[in-house]
């Protein structure tokens, strides 16, 4: 019995110390990003990833939206058999078209960055990830680049997202 109350006074302070740790870590990310918010150029920056992540999925998404074929690849090579197949399926296609459009215009509507950013997110990610599955040249490169302007999105909108992270206590001072 005795090791038992050890047992538990001993958990107890360890996770009394990982919460504090967590609201330390918290209360840090919501100092850097106030300071970075101030910042000019980087917001100019954020501006410059929301016009160039909408203006690389509003043509994609237009087109699949019309049902015309992505690409003229051949299916020989693997990216082409892979988007020759998701055309085939029609509604989903027209869906992928609508999902990016949507992410596109929701990216350039200051009150709705947050929310476009989530929905790109998933969705070039799935196009980075496949990209680099089947060696494709042509998003080799710009693909991960637009993951990397989704990801510095969605840390500009921290504030906005942080009430989802396990370690944010609305009680908080920063």
């Amino acid at each position: 019995m005795k090791y038992l109350i050890n047992f538990v006074k001993q958990s107890t302070f360890q996770l009394f110390n990982t919460y504090t740790a967590h609201m330390r870590m918290a209360a840090r990310l919501d100092r850097v990003h106030k300071i970075v918010k101030q910042n000019r150029w980087l917001k100019y920056f954020s501006i410059f990833n929301r016009i160039a992540l909408a203006a690389g999925f509003i043509p994609s998404g237009m087109v699949k939206i019309m049902g015309e074929r992505f690409t003229s690849l051949s299916v020989n090579h693997p990216m082409g058999n892979y988007l020759e197949a998701i055309h085939r399926t029609g509604y989903y296609y027209t869906f992928i078209g609508i999902m990016q459009v949507s992410a596109a215009i929701l990216l350039l509507i200051p009150r709705t960055v947050t929310l476009g950013a989530l929905i790109y997110f998933p969705i070039i990610l799935n196009i980075w990830i496949l990209s680099w599955a089947v060696r494709f040249d042509g998003s080799f490169f710009s693909s991960p680049l637009m993951v990397l302007a989704n990801i510095y999105l969605l840390c500009w909108n921290f504030d906005k997202l942080k009430f989802i992270f396990p370690f944010y206590n609305p009680d908080l001072k920063a």
